[in-house]
């Protein structure tokens, strides 16, 4: 808690130093408006967004500098850091302000620079998507695991407020693929770049998308080295209800990952309007009626009623891992085990809970992150491995 009485702020500090901010980079951030933290969530988020963005201003001269010079490992570096300040600040703005589309451009601009300069195995890509007879593609990044393949491939889909970028900053498709499993991070409809610069919003049966991203998979299966045969989904956050969701009606996804639970998430939206746990971002109403395309908060909830797993997770029938931490301040454990206890036909169902000492007791256990991460990737190839398929049967 940087701020001691400003938990939506405190996480984007969270999120920074467990996704390789730098301490002092991310202290010269905060300090300026540390006063205006105690204003509440809301106030004040462009001052933040101010402060953040002059320090990553001086790490792109910096890497500006590096790269003039020929100091392309030192300019990837640095261009990585000003993209994840600048993306952590965007999070945290209201829908209405005007300078979010161009924060956000930035933010993925300065992490192409990253990944261009330090030859990151990682590609762009358009997944071909039509909601609502209105063709579009969804944005996303193909980070490919080395070596000879075809490898198993994770979608990894993010939540209400998060982006592909930051799956990136956190290290996880990194994991993976040293673990020989590549990753496919996508901005789903309702967040990141589908949201701010194509206006896809959000819907609740995720399966439409699982399918529209698996054809495209199946499709680039030569291409990308991927065994088509071997998909998976992960989701954190609000994406720990779209991927198992996606999970028990798609079933060409031979497993799936909830990090972080998130059964009955419109139960929650009511627990909120009674001011019930901590909200995820500022500006909190304004921003979920962005995400979901409503007008007003009635047709917002109108849109999310059937946001539960109920009725739902019993039709999971391939591998799920829940992972949950215990103090979770937005969405409480016992929707951890909500999933879990209904989850009867999945043919292998783990439930991992963090509490302390080990720690990772937060919302996806963003307080720590690295160290979750790492047991959720063994998990998934652990699984892929174990699973018998008529192209790849056990010896």
């Amino acid at each position: 808690m940087y701020f001691p009485t400003n938990y939506v702020w405190s996480m984007a500090v969270v999120a920074s130093l467990n996704n390789g901010g730098y301490i002092d980079e991310i202290d010269r951030a905060c300090k300026p408006v540390l006063e205006l933290s105690r204003n509440g969530d809301d106030v004040g988020t462009e001052e933040l967004y101010a402060s953040w963005a002059a320090v990553a201003d001086r790490l792109i001269a910096k890497a500006q500098d590096d790269e003039s010079r020929g100091r392309r490992i030192g300019a990837g570096e640095t261009y990585y850091r000003a993209s994840l300040y600048t993306s952590q600040a965007e999070r945290l703005q209201s829908p209405k302000w005007e300078g979010r589309n161009a924060a956000y451009q930035k933010s993925i601009d300065l992490l192409l620079k990253h990944v261009e300069l330090l030859e990151v195995p990682l590609t762009t890509v358009d997944v071909p998507y039509t909601e609502n007879g209105v063709e579009s593609a969804l944005p996303g990044y193909y980070y490919r695991a080395p070596g000879e393949g075809p490898h198993p491939v994770m979608i990894q889909w993010n939540g209400l407020d998060s982006t592909k970028e930051m799956m990136y900053y956190s290290g996880f498709p990194q994991m993976l693929a040293a673990r020989g499993i590549s990753s496919l991070m996508i901005d789903t409809p309702g967040s990141g770049e589908a949201l701010r610069l194509r206006g896809l919003t959000s819907r609740h049966d995720t399966e439409v998308w699982a399918a529209a991203i698996i054809d495209w998979l199946e499709s680039k299966s030569a291409d990308l080295n991927i065994d088509s045969e071997q998909i998976g989904i992960v989701g954190w956050s609000l994406g720990g209800h779209y991927a198992p969701r996606a999970l028990a009606f798609e079933k060409r996804l031979k497993l799936g990952v909830a990090w972080g639970a998130n059964h009955n998430w419109f139960e929650v939206q009511e627990g909120r309007r009674q001011r019930e746990g901590e909200n995820p971002v500022p500006h909190y109403w304004e921003h979920v009626r962005w995400v979901f395309g409503a007008k007003d908060d009635a047709e917002f909830l109108e849109k999310t009623r059937g946001m539960t797993l109920n009725g739902v997770a019993e039709h999971i029938t391939a591998p799920l891992l829940i992972t949950h931490g215990v103090g979770d301040r937005q969405i409480n454990v016992k929707y951890a085990h909500q999933t879990y206890e209904q989850a009867v036909n999945s043919t292998k169902r783990e439930l991992r809970l963090f509490d302390d000492p080990e720690g990772g007791t937060e919302h996806i256990s963003i307080d720590n992150m690295p160290y979750v991460a790492g047991i959720i990737a063994d998990w998934v190839a652990e699984t892929f491995k174990e699973i018998e398929l008529p192209s790849n049967p056990k010896e």
